[in-house]
């Protein structure tokens, strides 16, 4: 697949620390319980940590109790891309930046309790906060 930002392993792992490159473009995942943004609680938008696209509205996070930042709907449509991932033993719906193609975690539809059913389980690495002004 085509992304609007390409970059060579090198060049991101110019940009991105350890672990942002392992998350991002290694599909790893942090621990837990243990993301920065877990707790963000401002309104404001959520980019990708690789290439600074809009990804998800502060009015769309919900606390999931899951240990890692929850949305119920991208920003926009087409903010995100679906890919089947059949890693660990099971079958699940990875989620990445449509802009790079950098991994930013899952979906769940295991969300009743929000307008849209989902859960987009994040990882707070693969994302970068800007408080609205």
């Amino acid at each position: 697949m085509t992304f609007r930002v390409n970059k060579t392993d090198d060049e991101w792992r110019d940009i991105l620390t350890p672990m942002e490159f392992n998350v991002l473009r290694l599909a790893g995942t942090e621990r837990p319980g243990t993301g920065e943004l877990l707790n963000e609680d401002r309104p404001g938008m959520y980019h990708c940590r690789a290439c600074d696209a809009e990804l998800f509205r502060s009015t769309t996070k919900f606390d999931s109790h899951c240990g890692w930042p929850s949305f119920y709907d991208p920003n926009e449509k087409g903010a995100v891309i679906y890919v089947e991932d059949r890693s660990h033993g099971m079958v699940r719906t990875e989620v990445q930046c449509a802009s790079c193609g950098s991994h930013l975690g899952h979906v769940f539809p295991d969300a009743p309790h929000t307008p849209t059913g989902q859960r987009y389980c994040m990882n707070s690495v693969a994302l970068r906060f800007e408080p609205d002004a």
